[in-house]
């Protein structure tokens, strides 16, 4: 039976994400946590994530990549630590990122870090004991729609940013999206209009002012063949991002020949796998996904 883990709902603009937790966030001993490793600077800003590395085994280790939510204006980057910490435990190379939120830089900044960080995990392997073939993504809410577009838009230069090392590909080998944003167009349009929508801040333009930035930023647009197989983990009630986003894009993962799977939590809403009871399952889920697809075949 897996170690229980508690946390809070984490909603869509819940301003500190996964940092208000009770009990109290305890690391596992057999986990290093080292914090505040820059990944990249930009002029004077420098980018962080905290690494969580297992202490254990001989590796190299697989990696995933954590982004958090927060409708890309709040949210740090702890959202995701328990979750790291746990699959740290079971043998995986974890770093929770943080990226530029629309109230400092717009869309594509939080793409182009999102990128950046995983490109500092492969040029960074060796030192950290990780295969760099072997790095995925995971993220809910926002960073679900960040993980996604990662996941469609793999080595595009259009989509790629200078931020951090380069030279090494951003491309990652599967990603786990929790009730992710795909399509920015599929949300009411009135609404869109508005300067104030969170959409539109994070693109900095309401949708009847730029309607294909709203597209371009949107996963769904991207899929092909090349695709990284992906696992969405949504609830069927949430009100905040329509199940059916997840569902539709299942569907043209699939019909593009990509491996796509869906854990539906009925009855559950935003940030269903932060909070009791979908947190466990939610997680062995995600656990299961990516040792079918980063464990080594024997």
């Amino acid at each position: 039976m897996m170690t229980k883990f508690l946390a809070v709902v984490l909603l869509l603009t819940s301003p500190l994400a996964g940092q208000n937790q009770n009990p109290p966030f305890v690391a596992p001993n057999n986990v290093k946590i080292t914090p505040d490793v820059v990944y990249a600077a930009i002029g004077a800003r420098q980018m962080h994530l905290d690494l969580y590395l297992p202490k254990n085994g001989a590796g190299p280790f697989p990696a995933v990549v954590y982004i958090h939510g927060g409708g890309w204006q709040n949210g740090n980057r702890l959202a995701f630590r328990r979750q790291a910490a746990y699959l740290a435990t079971k043998g995986y190379a974890g770093a929770c990122i943080e990226y530029r939120l629309s109230g400092e830089a717009k869309y594509p900044a939080a793409l182009y870090d999102s990128k950046a960080a995983v490109r500092w995990v492969r040029a960074n392997a060796a030192k950290y004991n990780i295969d760099p073939n072997r790095i995925a993504a995971a993220g809910g809410s926002a960073g679900g729609h960040l993980v996604a577009l990662l996941g469609t838009t793999a080595d595009l230069p259009a989509y790629e940013g200078t931020e951090g090392a380069t030279g090494v590909s951003s491309r990652v080998a599967a990603v786990a999206a929790f009730n992710p944003a795909v399509d920015l167009t599929g949300f009411d349009k009135n609404l869109a209009t508005d300067a104030e929508n969170t959409i539109a801040r994070f693109l900095g333009a309401s949708y009847n002012a730029n309607p294909q930035l709203w597209k371009d930023a949107s996963p769904t647009f991207h899929v092909d063949a090349k695709s990284a197989p992906t696992l969405f983990l949504h609830g069927d009630v949430d009100p905040t991002v329509p199940y059916k986003q997840s569902v539709e894009m299942m569907a043209k993962l699939k019909a593009a020949g990509v491996q796509a799977e869906l854990f539906t939590a009925p009855g559950a809403k935003h940030g269903f796998f932060n909070a009791p009871p979908w947190y466990e399952p939610a997680l062995e889920r995600m656990e299961k996904f990516f040792d079918s697809l980063l464990r080594p075949k024997s």
